[in-house]
């Protein structure tokens, strides 16, 4: 694989209609929204979409969801300890091999990075150490305040079995969604310095890429419902050197997106760094 050279930065502009695209678990699961009322997404959530499409492309990933596990491991140090069960036992005790067989076996790894830090398991010495990824990607945010509806539902099924035979009682729950349509976008980058300590390569790059153009495929749920989360653009910048022609902060701030989701790129912001936007699919 060819070694990533150049820095990379990038931009993701997708919509949310009549969805939670992320809940928030400290509020009673509604779309999270910052002090000022605009919608956010959390870099943790997008992550893990990003990982669900690279393990749908086929990809080796080790941050697994457990309805999605394709190896059978019940948590992550199962995973990692049954992996490094098929190194040798010099291999299991030297941090640097060990760095660099995981980074070669995972990609969200070499990608993202990761803490390896799990008790030991039986036969297999304790290993402890920490990999940083060259890819970062930042929360994403609406380009408007959103409005949430909070949607009151009903079970009316029969849970559970009564002792005079009838029909239990209904219960009650609500529902949170965004309101219409808002738009959100997210930053992010990769850095060939990091790239090379973990082997992310140039291949790997244009894996992401296409992750994140269809990130919301086979992501459907009861909180998003088929066709209601959509990527309308993404937008890569490839620097012409490792360290950049321009800081991310400037590329980033370069970029406007209004609210119907349409974007524009300031070059004279950025002259002669060459980018291309890429529709969603």
């Amino acid at each position: 694989m060819t070694d990533l050279k150049n820095k990379i930065d990038f931009a993701v502009v997708f919509s949310a209609e009549n969805a939670n695209p992320n809940g928030d678990p400290l509020n009673g699961n509604r779309p999270r929204t910052t002090s000022d009322g605009f919608g956010e997404v959390s870099d943790v959530a997008l992550k893990r979409k990003i990982r669900n499409r690279l393990q749908d492309a086929g990809e080796s990933i080790f941050v697994q969801m457990d309805e999605r596990s394709d190896d059978g491991a019940k948590s992550l140090s199962e995973r990692f300890n049954t992996y490094l069960k098929t190194l040798s036992k010099d291999e299991q005790k030297t941090k640097d091999i060990v760095f660099h067989k995981v980074c070669e076996h995972w990609l969200d790894v070499r990608a993202f990075g990761q803490v390896f830090a799990f008790k030991k398991a039986k036969d297999v010495d304790e290993v402890s150490l920490g990999v940083r990824g060259p890819v970062s990607i930042q929360p994403a945010f609406s380009t408007l305040p959103i409005a949430i509806d909070d949607v009151q539902i009903t079970k009316s099924v029969n849970s559970e079995t009564t002792d005079t035979g009838k029909k239990s009682s209904d219960t009650m729950g609500m529902k949170y969604r965004v309101s219409g349509r808002a738009v959100y976008t997210t930053f992010g980058s990769i850095s060939p310095q990091l790239a090379e300590r973990t082997g992310f390569s140039e291949e790997d790059a244009r894996k992401i890429k296409e992750a994140l153009i269809s990130l919301f495929e086979n992501d459907e749920s009861s909180a998003r419902p088929s066709g209601s989360m959509e990527v309308t653009n993404v937008v890569w910048f490839e620097h012409n050197c490792k360290g950049g022609q321009y800081s991310s902060a400037k590329v980033h701030r370069a970029i406007s997106v209004d609210s119907a989701g349409e974007i524009s790129v300031d070059e004279s912001a950025i002259p002669g760094l060459h980018f291309e936007i890429i529709e969603g699919r």
